[in-house]
């Protein structure tokens, strides 16, 4: 308790002395050019090319090679999974690449939904685009935008695009049915990475909100947990009047105020006083322990890809076996931090392998992992709560769905100090980081009730009122 008082107090002090008052104005369009050297004088070509993904025979025949001279680390005794990926566990996961995992077939998955590619600001950007097999008379379908995140990609998406889609042939209610866009964030997958320095999650979101306008869509929702909450966050603050509501599976605090700082210290002993509900004080104290060691605990990759992410990148971008171990790690804390107990890391608790390696190999065949680590450094290297986008309130109405096993819990009080018009806050039953791909029913019935609203009270209108 001592130290929590000590933590607490000093951070006030340091808040008091750095913070500035900032006028709410929308977040500036970032136009930037990406592409190789400098901008041309001519208009930039605009057409939107049918895109699907194609393997060679030579592509798998190097990766089988790399496969087979994988060097493994005997893992210390009962470890399970929390030094990181269990060598003994991954021996099976490359084995079952090497022997059953058919890529071909699983490349067949990838281009059942329409993919395409267009270039924006210099940069080829890459997008999943999927229209409803079949709409009710007098019936039209809503844009919908959702952006994944690290180490993520479109094909996180797979398994909740039919049910956002097609709602009524899943079991949903079919009130509302809507036009997915996929985007591959530039850097990742199929998405050509920038070529300059300074791409962050404000150059996604302009570079996000010209695809859309270029697709003809003049409003729509915009969804997004990880990298993809703080893009689609970005775009809103961007674009309010064009983003009809947002809504996440993740809304971290970047921004921390005397109030978070105070309910932190006892908000335990106090809930009622700052706003927490019972769930919030299960899933956040004691804080030490949740919050700050849990938060020290996951947070290593983040300082490293935040810092140097081009000396590890090269290493995991050379080896498929390094690459497997790095995501895979991920997959499975963020699923559930108990899972750092199993031998096997519970990987296949939740995900087959064949969709955690067809995720993996989308990195490998496309070669991103080290411009995808950069966005770290780009988004982070000037400090947390410093840029404009982190003093603007979010007035675009707004839903979250709040999974247990979420990295890091952030309370409905806390969230509304940034996101301003909350309509829609829910506690999850289940499902932790990667929500579209572990429970897509329980995520797309949290849009179609998020949307349901929007809808029925027309809240878009009433943005900034």
């Amino acid at each position: 308790m001592l130290l929590e008082v000590f933590l607490v107090l000093g951070t006030v002090v340091i808040y008091f002395l750095l913070s500035r008052k900032e006028e709410a104005t929308l977040l500036p369009l970032k136009e930037g050019w990406w592409g190789k050297g400098q901008k041309p004088d001519t208009e930039e070509d605009k057409t939107i090319r049918p895109f699907k993904v194609e393997t060679t025979e030579e592509e798998l025949s190097d990766l089988f090679r790399r496969l087979d001279q994988a060097r493994f680390t005997e893992p210390l005794e009962n470890s399970r999974f929390h030094y990181g990926t269990n060598s003994k566990y991954l021996r099976k996961v490359v084995s079952y690449w090497k022997n059953q995992f058919n890529w071909k077939k699983q490349v067949e998955v990838l281009n059942k939904y329409p993919q395409f590619k267009t270039k924006i600001q210099g940069i080829d950007v890459h997008f999943v685009h999927v229209k409803p097999p079949c709409l009710p008379e007098g019936q039209s379908a809503k844009p919908l935008l959702m952006v994944h995140g690290w180490p993520g990609s479109f094909y996180e998406f797979y398994k909740i695009i039919p049910l956002l889609t097609d709602p009524a042939s899943h079991g949903l209610s079919g009130e509302h049915v809507f036009e997915v866009i996929c985007p591959s964030i530039p850097g990742y997958g199929f998405s050509e990475a920038p070529h300059k320095k300074g791409f962050d999650s404000v150059s996604a979101a302009s570079v996000f909100y010209e695809l859309m306008l270029r697709l003809g869509f003049n409003e729509f929702y915009a969804q997004g947990g990880d990298a993809g909450w703080l893009i689609c966050t970005n775009l809103a603050q961007i674009a309010p009047s064009q983003v009809k509501g947002l809504h996440l599976n993740l809304a971290l605090v970047t921004k921390m105020g005397v109030i978070h700082l105070l309910s932190v210290l006892l908000g335990r002993y106090l809930p009622g006083l700052f706003g927490f509900q019972d769930e919030d004080v299960k899933r956040m104290f004691p804080f030490l322990q949740k919050g700050l060691y849990k938060s020290l605990v996951e947070s290593g990759y983040a300082h490293i890809q935040a810092t140097k992410p081009d000396t590890v990148g090269c290493g995991l971008n050379d080896s498929p076996v390094g690459l497997a171990a790095y995501i895979l790690e991920k997959f499975s804390t963020w699923t559930d931090p108990e899972f750092r107990d199993l031998e096997d890391g519970g990987l296949e608790r939740k995900f087959s392998l064949d969709d955690l390696l067809t995720n993996i190999m989308i990195y490998w065949v496309s070669g991103c992992m080290v411009s995808s680590m950069r966005f770290y450094k780009e988004a982070l290297q000037n400090g947390l709560g410093t840029q404009k986008h982190d003093k603007l309130t979010v007035q675009v109405p707004t839903g979250i769905a709040s999974f247990p096993n979420e990295i890091m819990h952030t309370p409905q009080a806390w969230a509304q100090k940034k996101y301003i018009n909350i309509v829609s806050f829910h506690f999850m039953p289940r499902g932790g980081h990667f929500a579209a791909l572990e429970e897509p029913e329980l995520l797309a019935e949290d849009i179609l009730q998020f949307v349901g609203k929007v809808e029925k009270e027309q809240l878009w209108r009433k943005k900034g009122e």
